[in-house]
């Protein structure tokens, strides 16, 4: 009986959390569309980002997943880097909106288009990839090279996708750290903490509120770095953020 009131209950909360989810998309809807076309570039990315942080508010505080930040205080949004992030659940975009301070231009998954109403957000805001094809990955790449140039800020999900093992990190692609040597631009790791704990993606049932905990590391700077430096790069950062977890786990 506990079982069952305790699975009504998270099926309740859920119903809740897309509501709000949704209701707040809709709200900040208009005005990012309205910023889109009067603004370019980096100027559009940051003043629709402050209705993405609003968005992102209101889904937090009324859905009880408080986000907390350590080591942001070192950071600099006015300075250009590549920031890479584990990702483990859906909650990972709330976290990063109100972690990571200023704008940034994610790098997603073209699947995500097709969600109703957050799909048309998404589009405008995300560096769109399909992984299926050459050319999709070779414009993508071009496409964050010219944000970067532009002094936007970019966030990369190195593993590619949730991830779903037990491991703390699944392997990491080469992209976020190839393109950080080919634009001589700094990496800023960071790890949030809890989010699968919170909302697991294969079990949404245990979803229950809590923190989301967001730890950023110390800029690795990459200047001087050459292609033959990629799989160094590579390894120092996944032990960084590796460490991150296993030392600040509950």
């Amino acid at each position: 009986m506990v079982k069952l009131l305790k699975k009504v209950a998270a099926f309740l909360f859920l119903i809740w959390g897309f509501l709000v989810f949704i209701s707040a998309m809709i709200l900040v809807f208009p005005l990012i569309l309205l910023m889109s076309a009067l603004f370019k570039k980096k100027k559009a990315q940051d003043i629709v980002f402050l209705f993405l942080k609003i968005w992102a508010w209101i889904f937090s505080v009324l859905c009880f997943f408080p986000v907390r930040t350590r080591g942001r205080e070192s950071l600099d949004p006015d300075k250009a880097c590549i920031y890479v992030c584990n990702h483990n659940s859906y909650l990972d975009a709330i976290a990063v909106v109100m972690a990571i301070p200023g704008s940034f231009k994610p790098l997603g998954k073209i699947e995500m288009v097709k969600t109703p109403i957050f799909g048309m957000i998404y589009r405008r805001v995300v560096v769109l990839i399909d992984r299926k094809s050459q050319e999709s990955r070779a414009r993508s790449v071009e496409e964050l090279k010219i944000d970067l140039r532009n002094g936007q800020s970019i966030l990369i999900f190195p593993e590619g996708t949730m991830n779903r093992s037990d491991a703390p990190l699944s392997e990491f692609y080469d992209g976020a750290f190839r393109l950080a040597i080919e634009t001589q631009t700094a990496i800023v790791p960071m790890v949030i903490l809890n989010a699968r704990k919170l909302l697991p993606r294969d079990k949404p049932l245990a979803v229950r509120p809590g923190v989301l905990e967001c730890v950023f590391a110390d800029r690795v700077e990459v200047t001087g770095l050459k292609p033959d430096d990629l799989g160094d790069l590579k390894s120092r950062v996944y032990k960084c953020m590796e460490e991150l977890i296993t030392d600040n786990r509950a």
